[in-house]
């Protein structure tokens, strides 16, 4: 009796063992399996980045002129090289002058990819219209009807133009003192259109490379055209299109490259289509006397200085957002004469930030006289008791 129950606790003691040993085995089993998928997905991105070095590079080249029986003539980047090549049937339909392509070793043309844009013209676009209105505008009634006339009228009414058989005019042209507005015009008219809103300085076409500067006014007239309708702003335009003069610098030389690319493409030398184009500058008499004729810049706006009539509702409009007292806006009209419309937005913003700084629940005269004190760079009232 006891022989059996010893046996019979021998043979639970090896049975017990056994499943011990079976559940290391499986635990060496899933660890294992763990570790060759692991091996298996890094020669998965070894085999990978082998056939990627192995892979023939592409080349990028530019579509010249789309030829019959399936021809292409393209020119290559970088090196200006010239060739004739096939293109598939498929690919021969969406080609057309101008495309970029990826050609292989055999000239071969491997796929389109599109037009690329160096980086600094994508930031020149804005990808929806400004949200400035006319109504954030105050005054200048005669000198905003100019600008969409010229502009804004031509994309949203171009079938009465059409049954007219009258051409818009292709630029306009906004010269005054800074902070007048005219940015804010050019916006503005952009919402209005509903079109996209590509602005740049004129500063920003000033490179130091040979045709650089060139390169940039081409490629941004390009994105104009395919964002149709779309509308071209060139602030501070007389960064590169000054009067012209021969100093013997490099530098000068391809400021007037750029100015003769900028040209070409407002001659209207390809159609433009949809894309209107606005300047600004504060400097109009240094212009250079090409850019002004008519058929470029075909009208030229001054945005003068506001009135009174102009100041009392610029100063409505930057003053409505603020909880105002008791304020008198005919004074502080009186005390702003030949300030621009940012001296006035100014002004408001000094006068919520002194509200701000006494702890007041309201803007008070006293608020708006003491920015108007600070903008205009007026001495403080001294106190003659320190000088007694």
């Amino acid at each position: 009796m006891d022989d059996t129950v010893s046996n019979n606790i021998g043979s639970e003691g090896d049975l017990l063992q056994l499943k011990l040993e079976v559940q290391e085995l499986q635990a060496q089993v899933l660890d294992l399996r763990m570790k060759n998928e692991s091996l298996q997905k890094e020669l998965a991105q070894m085999r990978r980045e082998n056939a990627q070095l192995k892979r023939m590079p592409l080349f990028v080249a530019a579509v010249v002129e789309v030829m019959e029986n399936g021809e292409i003539y393209l020119r290559q980047q970088g090196n200006n090289q010239e060739y004739i090549t096939q293109a598939n049937e498929e690919l021969h339909k969406t080609l057309k002058p101008g495309t970029k392509v990826a050609v292989n070793n055999a000239l071969s043309i491997v796929k389109i990819i599109g037009n690329i844009y160096d980086a600094r013209v994508r930031v020149m676009e804005l990808d929806e219209s400004p949200d400035v209105t006319f109504e954030r505008i105050g005054g200048l009634k005669k000198e905003i009807e100019e600008v969409r006339e010229a502009v804004e009228y031509p994309l949203t009414k171009p079938e009465v133009f059409r049954r007219l058989g009258v051409e818009p005019p292709k630029g306009i042209l906004l010269h005054g003192p800074p902070g007048t507005g005219k940015t804010l015009i050019a916006k503005a008219v952009a919402h209005q259109a509903k079109a996209t809103f590509i602005r740049m300085s004129g500063s920003e076409l000033v490179h130091k490379f040979i045709g650089e500067g060139a390169q940039l006014v081409r490629e941004l007239f390009t994105l104009a055209r395919e964002r149709a309708p779309s509308i071209v702003f060139i602030d501070e335009i007389d960064a590169i299109a000054s009067h012209r003069t021969h100093d013997g610098t490099s530098g000068s030389a391809e400021v007037q490259r750029t100015l003769m690319q900028l040209l070409a493409e407002m001659d209207g030398f390809d159609n433009r289509g949809d894309v209107r184009i606005m300047a600004a500058t504060n400097r109009v008499d240094m212009l250079d006397l090409a850019i002004l004729r008519p058929g470029r810049f075909d009208r030229l706006v001054e945005i003068p200085l506001p009135d009174a009539g102009a100041r009392r509702e610029i100063l409505k409009i930057h003053s409505a957002p603020m909880h105002l007292g008791k304020i008198d806006l005919e004074e502080i009209v009186k005390l702003t004469e030949q300030t621009t419309g940012a001296d006035l937005q100014a002004i408001c913003r000094e006068a919520g930030m002194n509200a701000v700084r006494r702890g007041a629940d309201e803007v008070e005269q006293s608020d708006l006289l003491a920015g108007v004190k600070k903008v205009r760079n007026e001495p403080p009232a001294m106190d003659n008791r320190m000088y007694t």
